[in-house]
């Protein structure tokens, strides 16, 4: 398989360090969608290692994987690129979409009020706690975006659009540069 390069290596070796917030590259992940009635989701998650969520717009996570509810019958699931994850089940789809996205982390104080300047989310800590995720637009991208912490979120873009996705970021950034 050909390895792909972050669509964003030469932007980030060229942004300016900000310590209000951080926006950094995710390493390459295998990214899967799995799409399942309950009884189903419940056998793939066994079968993955991570259980896939039951209540909208959470995340489980592993040691190594994660498990993102996008829908009522709609998971995304991310793990380390050497994990290799079950592409088939008969009673639920099960597609490798690893090519097709790339990452974003975003971290610091400052956080959630660089990605309000393009997202109108309520990012709040009360509002969108910890573990929660949701697909939304950035701008005029659309993103799934997940808390991983009370500071940090982990956004995925179609690699067409991470450029812009990125070019917002640090726009919305500037105000905090010294």
């Amino acid at each position: 398989m050909l390895e792909r390069s972050h669509p964003l290596q030469q932007q980030s070796s060229n942004a300016p360090q900000c310590a209000a917030m951080t926006l950094a590259l995710v390493s390459s992940l295998t990214r899967i969608i799995i799409r399942a009635d309950q009884k189903a989701a419940i056998a793939i998650g066994d079968m993955l290692g991570v259980a896939l969520p039951a209540a909208p717009c959470r995340s489980n996570a592993s040691s190594d994987r994660a498990a993102l509810w996008l829908g009522p019958d709609e998971w995304l699931v991310l793990a380390d690129k050497s994990t290799k994850l079950p592409t088939t089940y008969a009673a639920g789809s099960i597609v490798d979409v690893s090519h097709r996205d790339t990452a974003l982390s975003v971290s610091g104080p400052r956080a959630a009020w660089t990605i309000n300047a393009f997202c109108a989310l309520d990012l709040h800590l009360s509002a969108f706690p910890v573990g929660m995720c949701t697909r939304t637009v950035l701008g005029k991208a659309q993103i799934v975006l997940w808390r991983t912490a009370a500071d940090t979120f982990h956004i995925e873009v179609a690699r067409s659009f991470a450029p812009y996705v990125w070019a917002c970021l640090e726009e919305a950034r500037r105000e905090f540069l010294v």
